[in-house]
């Protein structure tokens, strides 16, 4: 039978991995005070295994979050996204496991550092950020061009008219000459 505990992997494993190597702290916490537990919650009541799972299954869940590989949630570090990432309902946590809970929002506290899933979302924001400026900075110089735009046909429109004017007042049309150029070929 395949646990939650052997499908993930603990902090240890993490260990050959070079993004894990600054681990933080609060993750080696978890996984002790989760072992732990389930321990005790295996010695307490051998009839109900399902305990022992749902513990084993939050503290890799926390293990995860807090290290920043999240499988299953978005690596948000709040109780949503916990029960989301141990595969639980989140009032698995708020009201069984509480525990558990307060024990991540520590955890969460004393961690000085955040997720590499916020630091993505962070430079996205940034990057959008800077973008927006640009195009507000272009949408400007685009107003201030159709204005200069708008006078300009505006004053072509008065010349026109005033031609019109003094072309129809002695009621001769003149024809302009056409002077042909040399081809330059």
């Amino acid at each position: 039978m395949t646990t939650a505990h052997d499908e993930c992997p603990t902090l240890s494993e993490h260990a050959g991995d070079t993004d894990a190597l600054g681990a933080p702290a609060a993750a080696g916490i978890a996984e002790t005070v989760g072992r732990a537990l389930a321990m005790a919650a295996a010695a307490a009541s051998p009839s109900r295994p399902g305990d022992t799972a749902e513990i084993q299954a939050i503290t890799d869940a926390m293990i995860r979050l807090l290290v920043g590989t999240p499988l299953r949630s978005d690596g948000q570090l709040t109780i949503k996204s916990l029960a989301q990432e141990a595969g639980l309902k989140r009032n698995k946590l708020t009201h069984k496991h509480t525990g558990l809970k307060d024990l991540f929002y520590a955890l969460v506290r004393m961690q000085d550092t955040r997720p590499r899933v916020v630091d993505g979302l962070k430079r996205t924001n940034d990057e959008l950020q800077q973008k927006i400026t640009r195009l507000r900075a272009e949408r400007d110089r685009l107003r201030t061009d159709v204005q200069q735009l708008v006078r300009v046909v505006h004053l072509l429109e008065v010349e026109n008219q005033q031609l019109r004017e003094a072309a129809s007042s002695d009621g001769v049309v003149r024809v302009l000459p056409v002077q042909h150029r040399p081809s330059t070929r």
